[in-house]
């Protein structure tokens, strides 16, 4: 269809065509033979209606998103708050309140996005493919409670891992001393698109090095009294649910999450571990 309506173009532009209309005639000129001193009663057309012409060709899709990147009221604060959270990640010097106002605001932000435009959770999860250390966490509901307040910077190299090229997906979480990994769990995931859901098992566990395997059950509660997990992955895990976190973005820089005991947390991308 497309070409269709560039060859009709091409030959309405390529000579001066005369249409009748009634008693009176319409000509399409080139526009670069348009004589601006010209006193032709003659009506003339610039290219710019062609323009017009030809976008009514383009495929619905290109055409939708097209608008909804031309006109929308997140995209800009959204770049806001990913420039304070990279700040974040590379300096861990940032204000911990202006990270977690800029976390809150990114996740109401990507929300009204990800329903405009379905693409942008696809990105999401394309995006998370790779190793992320944990730079930032606002803890648990209950640890919040707990102190009056929130964790931030993490203190200690903590690293998780997104393989999408696997059936199924996989996951690995591991703490580190130094460099050197103390304990690694792994286990496939889930991701669902709509609500960039990330639900997930551990079903080995290497300490050391050592791997092990172990019940879904059994990493939950080692998670919990190590620290690596929240206490609702015990309780979920007692109800047959799997513990999750709902995905605000991930892109080349940093990824951001809300986890299932409430917390918001900030990653930044690291090469990927041995």
């Amino acid at each position: 269809m497309r070409l269709v309506a560039l060859s009709i173009v091409a030959a309405l532009v390529g000579n001066a065509h005369s249409f009748s209309t009634g008693n009176k005639q319409l000509s399409f000129v080139p526009a670069s033979r348009i004589d601006s001193n010209s006193k032709s009663t003659t009506t003339t057309t610039s290219l710019f209606f062609f323009q017009d012409l030809l976008k009514s060709f383009a495929p619905k899709e290109e055409t939708e998103t097209a608008q909804a990147k031309q006109a929308n009221d997140y995209d800009e604060p959204i770049a806001k708050s990913i420039e304070i959270l990279n700040a974040a990640a590379e300096t861990k010097s940032e204000d911990p309140d202006e990270v977690v106002t800029a976390l809150e605001d990114l996740e109401k932000l990507m929300r009204k996005k990800c329903k405009a435009e379905p693409q942008a959770a696809e990105k999401v999860l394309e995006n998370l493919n790779g190793s992320w250390r944990l730079i930032f966490t606002t803890g648990t509901k209950k640890k919040q409670d707990e102190i009056k307040g929130t964790v931030n910077y993490f203190p200690i190299k903590a690293v998780q891992s997104f393989d999408t090229s696997t059936d199924p997906f996989g996951i690995e979480n591991g703490i580190y001393l130094g460099d050197l990994n103390v304990v690694k769990f792994a286990g496939p995931f889930d991701f669902d698109l709509v609500r960039r859901k990330l639900e997930f098992d551990f079903t080995s566990i290497a300490i050391f090095g050592f791997k092990i395997q172990i019940k879904p059950s059994d990493a939950a509660k080692i998670g919990s009294s190590t620290g690596l997990g929240s206490e609702s992955n015990v309780k979920n895990s007692n109800k047959g649910k799997r513990p999750f976190f709902n995905w605000i973005s991930a892109d080349e820089n940093i990824a951001t999450a809300r986890g299932g005991g409430g917390g918001l947390a900030l990653w930044k991308r690291i090469e990927a571990e041995e």
